[in-house]
């Protein structure tokens, strides 16, 4: 960040001496090799019209502006474009600047304190949370840290589907299991949920209510429905507070019908002339607009879809402030994801208000249990169980170290590793080794020299080693690298993360850090800055970063 900060600064500087006007814009990247630079811009194709010039010329003249700065040690034009390295002097600074930053390096004002919302797990309450839905939960969390980490005031919403065929099903099953501890042979209803979930809390309900419910009748459903939603949402709650993750706000779909904004809302896309009736139902106009098919809004029956239901809800998130929500959502949401758009488009709400975070499903490998999860069949290994067994850091990464929008092949062999080939030991190590480091500085008082009162007064110029200058140039792109996270890809922060520890564990294993004079506080100070930036991207992933392993 301060690197590229500096060379746009020594951009505009090399423009204005050339007298030619400065973009905008002035675009910085990272050269595929590491010989060709330490960053590279492709400025001079953007100045060809300005300038009438071909672009490798434009490039030799900024090259030659350039030379004369005096942070940069390189810089050459090849093919238009212009490649830059840095003197030692300049990432020394680079390494200042984080340290006087400290735990709020990274953070940045991209959302200008606006509401954001991130809405993610939302399971129904029929069951508890499996290992597919901790890659969602995993996701949401990150991703909502990441935003705030970014200047947003994010809210973390679970939406609670209360209502509903599902809930009616799982109510009769849980029924079922009632009667069946009261020794009565009561069949699951048809396309209920079979799991083993619900029979311990059959038995409790037997103990506690006897006889009391010896029929299936409207009394019996409302009890029943209360106690399996409540019921399945402890469940929730507790995986989920295992896991880490918290929420801010709970809402249940009965309280949208209760609101009457389910009904307010059809009634405006009606007005808007966005409804028709066919066969008894409501129809949605989506094929006027492209999209594949008409959905129904509401059934024969009047009872509204999941659709129109989740239309009204993102009207209700509007209505509360968010300028900008976010749905973490599998990938087999796809064609309503298109239709909620559409009908808050035809609603007026602003382009942009809404986005999807996609991501794909989870295969467990390695592990005794079921491959193809249902909760309504009972087949699912429970997350609470996997966290259990591996810890929460463990699963928490690698439910977020692929790209969301590939399947996730949970490895639970590797999972179990305490070793190197385990990436989240792998990183946690690096963190762990140099507070030990930092442990033996203290008992031998050699973090800082007589003159210095903070680690920032320290004199860097013994960084000379190559992987020393690599390790600043590696901590310099941290706040990059979240950036480029938020947008729905918190796994670059792991391949950072890895990346960062790759060059610091060889770095440990051959250079000595203590006892080396002038060059020792000089290297306190850079495992300092690794440290840091090593705790805070563990911190933002909702993963720990040990003292000791």
């Amino acid at each position: 960040m301060y690197l590229e900060a500096r060379a746009r600064a020594a951009l505009r500087g090399a423009l204005s001496a050339l007298g030619v006007p400065s973009p905008g814009q002035i675009p910085i990247d990272r050269p595929p090799r590491p010989e060709l630079g330490d960053l590279s811009t492709r400025l001079a194709y953007l100045l060809t019209k300005e300038t009438g010039a071909p672009p490798q010329e434009v490039a030799q003249a900024l090259a030659e502006e350039l030379s004369k700065h005096p942070d940069l040690e390189d810089v050459r034009a090849e093919q238009g474009f212009v490649n830059l390295r840095f003197r030692p002097q300049a990432l020394w600074e680079a390494l200042r600047v984080i340290l006087r930053q400290g735990e709020a390096y990274g953070r940045q004002d991209l959302g200008k304190g606006r509401k954001l919302q991130v809405e993610f797990v939302s399971s129904n309450p029929t069951g508890p949370l499996t290992v597919g839905h901790g890659r969602q939960a995993a996701l949401g969390d990150v991703l909502a840290e990441l935003f705030s980490q970014l200047g947003w005031e994010v809210t973390r919403e679970y939406y609670l589907n209360d209502e509903g065929r599902q809930i009616d099903l799982l109510a009769q099953s849980l029924w079922a299991r009632y009667r069946q501890a009261l020794g009565e042979d009561q069949p699951l209803p048809e396309g209920g949920y079979q799991g083993d979930y619900l029979i311990p809390i059959g038995e409790e309900l037997a103990r506690s209510w006897g006889d009391r419910y010896p029929n299936w009748n409207e009394e019996a459903q409302g009890v029943f429905r209360k106690q399996a939603v409540d019921r399945m949402m402890r469940m929730i709650k507790e995986d989920l507070a295992a896991f880490g993750v918290r929420f801010d706000v709970w809402t249940r779909e009965g309280d949208l019908h209760r609101r009457g904004l389910v009904r307010e809302t059809l009634k405006e896309l009606q007005r808007r002339g966005a409804v028709y009736e066919k066969d008894g139902a409501l129809w949605m106009r989506s094929r006027e607009h492209g999209l594949a098919r008409d959905p129904v809004l509401v059934r024969s029956d009047g009872s509204p879809t999941y659709l129109m239901v989740d239309i009204a809800y993102h009207v209700d998130k509007y209505r509360r402030g968010f300028v900008r929500v976010v749905d973490v959502q599998g990938a087999d949401h796809a064609e309503e994801q298109k239709q909620v758009k559409l009908a808050l488009r035809i609603l007026g709400l602003p382009e942009g208000f809404l986005d999807y975070c996609v991501h794909q499903f989870v295969t467990l490998r390695g592990r005794e249990g079921v491959e193809r999860m249902s909760t309504r069949a009972g087949h699912f290994i429970r997350l609470g169980d996997l966290i259990r067994e591996l810890g929460r850091d463990v699963v928490r990464y690698f439910m977020v170290m692929r790209k969301p929008e590939s399947h996730l092949t949970f490895d639970y062999e590797l999972a179990k590793k305490t070793s190197m080939d385990n990436p989240v030991y792998y990183v946690q190590y690096a963190h762990t080794r140099i507070a030990s480091i930092f442990r033996e500085a203290e008992k031998s008082g050699e973090f800082l020299p007589p003159h210095a009162s903070h680690v920032t007064e320290v004199d860097l110029s013994p960084l000379t080693d190559p992987a020393e200058l690599a390790l600043i140039k590696e901590l310099d792109r941290f706040p990059d690298v979240l950036a480029q996270a938020a947008g729905f890809a918190p796994h670059l922060l792991c391949e950072y993360l890895e990346g960062l520890a790759a060059v610091f564990h060889p770095y440990y294993t051959r250079v000595r850090v203590l006892g080396q004079g002038r060059a020792t506080p000089a290297r306190l100070a850079l495992l300092a800055g690794v440290r840091l930036v090593l705790r805070r991207g563990l911190s933002i992933l909702g993963v720990s970063a040990p003292e000791e392993m």
